[in-house]
């Protein structure tokens, strides 16, 4: 299997947890459907398209987080557009603008694996990230969050499922636990976030799943289903 490995980092970004409300909360790395954005905005699907072009029996995805995950809360102004247009001055029982807080990930960097069943969709993809070219602005979650990103290589990948112990570069999901059989480490961290794997083309979720990881970006030694070995040693798990 060929893997076509990238960075991506930005200043901030923001991956918006479901179940959050007035005080948006952020995941710690991006999720499937979101990492399927970013190849979308690369290659050219636009927003109607990218979740059929990357879907999950087409397209497999992996992250590793580069830089230690950090958080930061900050307000947003968020202008009153109620009528189709804007109301730049206070009028009564409305307000111009409602701030709300919001959490984002400051200095994140993440890098990403793909896979593809079709191999000219993978060329020009592979192409377009070589030449730091995009059809779309590239963003982490929010259209404001811009984003950069970097060629790392092409890498040779074989499946492994013999169930031992393997030191892991990517968060691990919780389905592919064998027996939940972690090795934990000292000076180590692990967390757990519970975040959409597979959403159809119609924006329907269809597996959330606990994600396994370790903010700092080191590695975890767990005993999985099925990983994957990259020719330059890195262990790897899909979503």
């Amino acid at each position: 299997m060929k893997i076509l490995v990238f960075d991506i980092w930005g200043d901030y970004g923001h991956f918006r947890k479901f179940y959050t409300t007035t005080s948006p909360l952020t995941f710690s790395f991006p999720p499937p459907s979101t990492i399927a954005g970013i190849l979308g905005a690369i290659y050219g699907a636009n927003k109607d398209e990218y979740l059929k072009i990357f879907s999950h029996d087409r397209c497999k995805t992996a992250l590793k987080i580069v830089s230690n995950v950090k958080k930061v809360r900050m307000g947003i102004n968020l202008i009153n557009t109620k009528g189709n247009y804007w109301q730049p001055v206070k009028k009564k029982n409305h307000e111009p603008r409602t701030q709300i807080r919001t959490e984002f990930l400051k200095d994140p960097c993440f890098r990403i694996y793909v896979s593809h069943v079709d191999g000219k969709l993978f060329d020009r993809l592979e192409q377009n990230i070589k030449e730091h070219k995009s059809i779309y602005s590239v963003s982490l979650g929010l259209s404001e969050l811009l984003a950069d990103f970097r060629f790392k290589g092409i890498f040779d990948a074989d499946q492994i499922t013999d169930g031992q112990l393997a030191e892991l570069f990517t968060p691990i999901s919780a389905i592919n636990l064998k027996k939940n059989e972690i090795e934990i480490e000292a000076n180590k961290k692990y967390f757990k976030e519970k975040m959409p794997i597979r959403m159809n083309p119609d924006r329907v979720v269809e597996i959330y799943d606990d994600m396994i990881y370790e903010p700092d970006g080191k590695t975890i030694k767990a005993q999985v289903k099925t990983y994957y070995k990259l020719e330059n040693g890195e262990n790897i798990t899909f979503f």
